[in-house]
């Protein structure tokens, strides 16, 4: 007689809020994920009592931390983790990043026997990515980490190399998956009434694009610092960044002092149909980010038939985009290269 395979039940740690929001793309993936698996529990480290435990599919359930602070996060995570290994007869565990999930994951790891699986979805290896004192810290950690781990799951050819330089990791312990970006869907999309760019800003006659969160490591001031020198030569050319974050005062400030707020709009970040409306509308897209673990939305770009303008960062090099360095005419350069031909 055969004996039935055993259930495998991963416990998942993860810092992403979004699983608790109905409809949000993090959750689809999950539930792609979860077909895997028996069963899936998602531990997320949240401040407050703003979440409760939830149901995401018929086998993901999603658990908050409900820390004070975040400082507990380690702590609750590992605690609330134990709880569910014991409870759920867990088989495996996986952490979301290999900074502070990877602290609790490791810990249990190696109080429970369990194999765990740690994820690696930014670009530790750039040059770039230790720019803060907090980036600094984030790469002692998963350097510290990422050893103690059984099997290391990234997102990019180019963070594989570098864990395998870097720290001696075998090649067959790393495992590549991109980040599902549905390419066909983006390809097919219709421009949806008022997301047509053109229409909406018809002042430009040429339209660059950015969708990007304004934080530091997206590196938003360099692109108006090459826009400077774009508008100097297509007067009528529009910049559209799509996108927040705690930088977007300090940008629009950046734009005023530098004269162009008048060919620069800044739009808050927008759904998914709304955004492939406004690359199928736009004439190029642009990233100047310091560092990308991947970089969905260039894949985004590239599906809707735009051409790409970055750094190199990410999985922009597979992609045939244009790779500029961190000089703003080096940008503009490439920027006007394109804009002339249209």
């Amino acid at each position: 007689m055969i004996d039935a395979p055993k259930p495998k039940r991963l416990l998942s740690i993860g810092t992403d809020p979004l699983l608790f929001k109905e409809g949000s793309a993090v959750r689809e993936r999950i539930r792609g994920y979860a077909k895997d698996w028996n069963e899936m529990h998602i531990i997320v480290s949240t401040v407050g009592r703003d979440f409760g435990e939830t149901t995401i599919g018929d086998n993901v359930w999603v658990y908050p931390t409900r820390s004070r602070i975040k400082l507990f996060y380690p702590l609750h995570m590992r605690k609330l983790g134990r709880f569910i290994i014991r409870r759920r007869n867990i088989t495996n565990i996986t952490c979301q990043d290999p900074f502070l999930t990877a602290m609790s994951a490791t810990g249990l790891q190696k109080e429970c026997g369990l194999p765990l699986e740690i994820q690696v979805h930014t670009d530790i290896g750039s040059p770039n990515y230790p720019h803060t004192i907090g980036n600094k810290v984030r790469k002692a950690l998963a350097l510290s980490y990422l050893p103690k781990a059984n099997s290391i799951r990234v997102v990019s050819e180019r963070i594989k190399k570098y864990l395998m330089k870097q720290l001696g990791i075998a090649a067959a312990k790393i495992t590549v998956r991109p980040i599902f970006v549905d390419t066909e869907k983006i390809k097919n999309a219709f421009v949806i009434a008022g997301a047509d760019l053109r229409k909406k800003y018809p002042q430009f006659d040429r339209i660059v694009l950015m969708a990007s969160r304004l934080t530091t490591e997206k590196n938003v001031g360099l692109a108006l610092k090459a826009w400077k020198l774009v508008v100097g030569k297509y007067p009528r050319a529009g910049l559209i960044i799509a996108g927040s974050g705690p930088k977007e005062n300090e940008l629009r400030s950046l734009a005023g002092k530098r004269g162009i707020a008048n060919s620069v709009v800044f739009e808050k970040w927008v759904d998914t149909s709304t955004l492939a409306s406004y690359y199928k509308t736009s004439d190029v897209f642009l990233s100047t980010s310091f560092f990308e673990g991947y970089g969905m939305s260039l894949i985004e770009a590239r599906a809707a038939g735009l051409p790409v303008v970055s750094t190199d960062v990410g999985i922009a090099p597979e992609i045939g985009a244009k790779i500029v360095n961190f000089e703003p005419r080096d940008i503009a350069n490439a920027l006007c290269d394109i804009l002339r031909k249209l």
